[in-house]
């Protein structure tokens, strides 16, 4: 599987400097209206194929300008259009690589051949300037374990995305604590807002204080960029449900997303009450840190993210476990950018304890060992794939199996490499790299789609017996 260049989406293009802006408004004004109709003709020409509805976009970049249009201005029709198709642009989210996938189960297992299944299954698309997003794919995997994909749609649509409509006051500063970011400033701000407040509230409390200062300026607008950023991070997006689940990108939204989602690890978790819920765990990076999210969806149409939270939410890598094991959420981590950790919680948001359960031990993982995705449950064990960086940074995919009741204790792992790059692997945009964020029990075999050297997407399967029996060698 290998990304496309030709699935495109819409995005702002707003060059920095409120004169630019104006200067650019002005240009366009000053054509006479033939001048405008045919260069709004031949932008529909262009582009109106390219998208479900490309005038809806230049409508609504068109109000992120709206401002610094002269208020005495009237702006026609055309100019309206042009406008806003002067500060839009085309990204195409698959131009450089489509790889680390993790998969589902659909929510819909309606009329299927008896032994098939349908998924979902999650990518990370690049695009230029390395900034990774999360795209779909769907199809039925049948009883032979062969994969039939639905087609994927020449369109990608964007959500409508909207802030946390109400923001918990306490939850708030536990998170600017953990950030080192409480101070007077934030004390004022959180004493001036309701216990449930709303993101119009913060920012109407941030605009008085701006306005009538209390405390020193630079201290003062440090801390509202902070408090943005933060409020910023928890959003909801929602898509078009009579849309292909292939149009559906989750693109960065808030700033500390500007450089990237990275790495999504999808699973079907299952409450204690028979409730599926499916959560994702990803890294947030703006280029300079990293923020561990997780994404809640009971459709895959709508979208919360949320920011984790406590002492434990540390680096890359969280993996949730499918289910609550003797009353408590569980999931896999790596705080140290070494080791495997697993932690406890009674609630999902919050971690604050961890422990390491595998450190690397064989020459394939001597840099660094993590999961690759969420554990798969059997009669024998979790299975957890792990990925180990060896020589020569060469990734490689492992397993490990943990007790059932104690998923702390590993019972057994695999001596060597489940996975490791074949020649014809080792080849992309990060060389030597084999790596997955989920995989999937049917058929009584493990599916692993995996990524290749950052670049492409490929399938392995091996049978579930056969491997555990393997792993049961290996630690006698």
């Amino acid at each position: 599987m290998q990304g496309d260049p030709s699935r495109v989406i819409t995005r702002q293009h707003i060059p920095d400097g409120a004169y630019r802006i104006r200067k650019i408004i002005q240009r366009i004004t000053d054509l006479s209206d033939m001048d405008a109709e045919k260069l709004l003709e031949e932008i529909m020409h262009d582009f109106s194929e390219r998208h479900k509805d490309i005038m809806a976009v230049f409508e609504h970049h068109l109000d992120a300008v709206k401002d610094y249009v002269p208020r005495d201005a009237v702006l026609s029709d055309v100019q309206r259009i042009l406008i806003g198709a002067y500060f839009t642009m085309e990204y195409s989210i698959e131009s450089a690589a489509l790889f680390n996938p993790s998969i589902v189960l659909h929510p819909d297992q309606s009329h299927l051949d008896k032994g098939s299944l349908r998924f979902i299954m999650s990518l990370r698309a690049i695009g230029e300037g390395h900034v990774s997003s999360i795209v779909f794919r769907s199809g039925v995997l049948d009883g032979h374990n062969t994969f039939i994909f639905d087609p994927v749609s020449d369109y990608v649509e964007r959500p409508d995305v909207r802030l946390n409509a109400v923001y918990d006051r306490h939850l708030f500063q536990l998170k600017l604590h953990e950030m080192d970011a409480c101070n007077e400033v934030t004390a004022h701000l959180l004493g001036q807002v309701p216990e449930d407040f709303t993101y119009h509230t913060l920012k109407n409390e941030i605009g008085a204080l701006r306005a009538r200062p209390l405390f020193s300026e630079l201290r003062q607008n440090q801390t509202f960029e902070i408090m943005y950023w933060l409020a910023s991070s928890n959003y909801e997006v929602r898509f078009r449900a009579d849309h292909r689940i292939s149009e559906r990108v989750i693109f960065p939204v808030s700033k500390n997303e500007s450089s990237g989602i990275e790495d999504a690890r999808f699973v079907q978790f299952f409450d204690e009450n028979g409730e599926v819920t499916y959560y994702a765990t990803y890294t947030a990076y703006n280029g300079l840190t990293i923020l561990p999210q997780l994404i809640e969806t009971k459709d895959f149409v709508k979208f919360k993210v949320i920011t984790l939270n406590g002492k434990a939410i540390q680096n890359k890598g969280m993996a949730l476990f499918p289910r609550k094991i003797d009353g408590s959420y569980v999931m896999l981590s790596r705080q140290d950018g070494e080791n495997n950790h697993i932690m406890f919680s009674d609630n999902i948001h919050f971690w604050q304890e961890t422990e390491i359960i595998q450190e690397p031990a064989r020459p394939w993982e001597f840099i660094q060992i993590g999961n690759c995705g969420s554990p798969l449950e059997t009669d024998e064990g979790w299975i957890v794939l792990t990925h180990g960086v060896g020589p020569m940074r060469q990734y490689a995919i492992g397993v490990m199996l943990l007790d059932l009741e104690n998923p702390a204790r590993v019972i057994a792992r695999l001596g060597e490499p489940l996975l490791a790059p074949l020649a014809e692997e080792r080849e992309g945009y990060v060389p030597n790299v084999v790596y997955t964020c989920g995989a999937i029990l049917h058929n009584g075999d493990l599916v692993i789609p995996y990524g290749m050297s950052d670049i492409q997407t490929g399938i392995a399967t091996v049978e579930v017996r056969d491997l555990i029996h393997c792993m049961r060698a290996a630690a006698s």
